[in-house]
């Protein structure tokens, strides 16, 4: 099958893309970042920023954080260089120099850490331990879900030692280790000896990372303690990182997209200088995840109209302009139940990221701008990724698909119905989806105007009922319960 030749969907010229890089140069060295954080700062220092130890600030002169970029685009155009590539919460980062173009093999991802479990039945209610199990069998069984973190955190486990736990639950449930969450530097070691044992020793999880959390700014332009705390403890580790930055156009910055995405490619350039100031060899990249309040409800809106633009925009500033080869945001919606606000929303925040160039994109399942997951939503969301991936194929033209001798043998006012060519053909042409009907009007449920969520619940109940192969070994199984017994003397003490 032919690959997609499509063009990236470009928002930003190169004019743009250098105005935005130069705005965030210049938002560092001249506000900087607070960071609230001594040994962090103290890095710093040492790197060549400008540091106010009373005040926790520190500046960043442009030629270190040009130097830290350079550093980091020529580490991932070095081919012996590892890892080549972590999952973190929504989908996909590779630490390699990639074409900017089209993937029509992106790669979805579930995940999020939600705290409520909505079901379609009952009213929405915090998620359990059990909760937490069934989702990631779900999440395993699903064909178009490559990559999983939590779908939901298990609320009734104590927060203390939650991301530990949930670490454990995610590599006894599936081979689709996703990114995961990590609340304080004790955990970062907890789960870091959970990857090991997984992938066979800490070369091994330093080679090819299963179990990563990451660091967060505190938007606008503060860092603290406790999330410099994780990168630190990660990067001690040998393990990959990047800045997460959620800037909040009209609540957290500027009411514009410019304005945005200067705002978070500066924290997240801040974090890049930081991660090289710890570890010159450290394996770095970029992040930020761009949004505008929706000043209805002041929240931050991961779907409206408007953060389509945003999305794109983000993802040529990070892969193209700055190298860093990522997915994105996408299958979000800001509405709380499954219909027609969710399906346009999810599938557009689908179809831009992957439009847009994105490697992956997530986290699919969730509802009720990422506080909810459901089920139902889940299958839904990779029933259109399935539609979004025929959508995008390429067209192959070669003899057989040009089918000239069809053409000739069925001549005038015939018919292909029957023909062999379109018999070796329609399975792979056409998305033969039981969800995507094309009924006649009153035939079978298709005036059922839930009929998409009903399939979808009785979904669920098919892949949550089968057996599932054991993942790991016995005696892996007893060393990560060893380990969340140690982690939950030590943390819930």
């Amino acid at each position: 099958m032919k690959t997609s030749a499509l063009e990236p969907l470009r928002y930003l010229s190169r004019e743009d893309l250098d105005a935005i890089h130069k705005s965030a140069l210049r938002i560092l060295e001249r506000t900087g970042m607070c960071i609230d954080h001594t040994k962090a700062l103290e890095y710093l220092r040492d790197a060549g920023c400008q540091v106010d130890m009373d005040r926790r600030i520190a500046k960043f002169p442009a030629d270190v954080v040009e130097g830290a970029v350079a550093r980091m685009r020529h580490n991932f155009a070095d081919a012996n260089r590892w890892p080549k590539r972590m999952s973190v919460r929504y989908s996909q980062v590779k630490f390699e120099a990639q074409p900017f173009r089209v993937y029509d093999d992106f790669a979805v991802s579930a995940g999020g850490f939600c705290v409520f479990i909505w079901d379609g039945e009952s009213p929405r209610r915090p998620a359990t331990l059990q909760d937490v199990r069934q989702a990631l069998k779900l999440a395993d069984k699903l064909d178009q879900i490559a990559y999983t973190g939590l779908p939901i955190s298990a609320q009734d486990v104590p927060v203390e030692i939650r991301p530990v736990v949930m670490a454990a639950e995610l590599v006894k449930a599936t081979r689709k280790y996703g990114g995961i969450e990590t609340f304080q530097r004790k955990d970062v070691g907890y789960v870091a000896r959970i990857g090991e044992i997984v992938a066979g020793g800490r070369e091994a999880h330093r080679h090819n990372p299963i179990l990563v959390g990451y660091a967060e700014a505190r938007t606008p332009l503060c860092f603290d303690a406790v999330m410099a705390d994780v990168m630190l403890a990660h990067l001690e580790l040998g393990l990959p990182q990047s800045l997460d930055t959620m800037p909040n156009g009209g609540a957290t910055a500027p009411m514009t997209a410019a304005g945005v995405l200067a705002v978070g490619v500066a924290e997240t350039l801040g974090g890049l200088v930081l991660g090289y100031a710890v570890d010159p060899n450290a394996t770095m990249t970029v992040d930020l995840t761009p949004g505008f309040c929706d000043m209805r409800s002041m929240h931050f809106g991961y779907a409206g109209a408007e953060r389509m633009p945003l999305l794109s925009a983000r993802v040529q500033l990070v892969s193209e302009y700055y190298g860093c080869p990522s997915g994105v945001h996408g299958g979000k919606t800001d509405a709380c139940v499954p219909g027609i606000q969710a399906g346009v929303e999810k599938a557009m925040t689908m179809y831009v990221a992957v439009m847009s160039g994105a490697i992956g994109f997530g986290t699919v399942g969730q509802l009720e701008n990422c506080v909810t997951y459901s089920p139902q939503q889940l299958v839904i969301d990779n029933e259109i990724a399935r539609f979004i991936r025929k959508a995008i194929r390429g067209i192959e033209v070669n003899e057989d698909t040009l089918a000239l001798d069809v053409v000739e043998a069925v001549g005038f006012n015939g018919h292909t119905y029957d023909h062999p060519h379109t018999v070796s053909h329609f399975r792979d042409v056409e998305l033969l989806s039981p969800f995507f009907d094309a009924k006649s009007w009153g035939v079978g449920d298709s005036l059922d105007c839930e009929r998409f969520e009903k399939r979808a619940a009785a979904k669920v109940r098919e892949l949550t009922a089968m057996e599932s192969e054991p993942i790991l070994t016995p005696d892996q199984v007893a060393e990560i319960d060893e380990v969340v017994k140690e982690a939950t003397m030590d943390l819930a003490a």
